[in-house]
């Protein structure tokens, strides 16, 4: 899985850097088909607001978007967002093939 931070209008500290990396790699644990993970933080006057993209095999990007003061809370708020976009998925996914397999008995 690649993971990709991209800053608008500023640089992202190296330690914020890390932490959004670090996290984000952890999504393969809600969903392994996760394929690339971009970031883009983008810099306005006093906030910085994050947007988390996720490319899925099989599936449309999934989308979540922050903004907040601090970098890693807006990251952790839209990072958030995501994982409940993929579980929501995922459950969907797993009762649609479980009740097709239900019927088919």
């Amino acid at each position: 899985m690649q993971v990709k931070v991209t800053s608008r209008h500023g640089t992202v500290r190296q330690d914020a850097h890390d932490h959004i990396v670090s996290k984000a790699e952890k999504l393969l644990t809600y969903f392994e088909r996760v394929t690339q993970v971009e970031i883009i933080v983008d810099f306005q006057h006093e906030s910085a607001r994050v947007e988390v993209l996720v490319d899925a095999e099989h599936k449309h990007d999934f989308v979540a978007s922050d903004e907040h003061a601090e970098v890693t809370a807006a990251f952790d708020s839209a990072l958030h967002k995501v994982e409940q976009q993929i579980r929501k998925y995922k459950e969907k996914v797993q009762n649609h093939r479980g009740e097709t397999s239900m019927s088919g008995e």
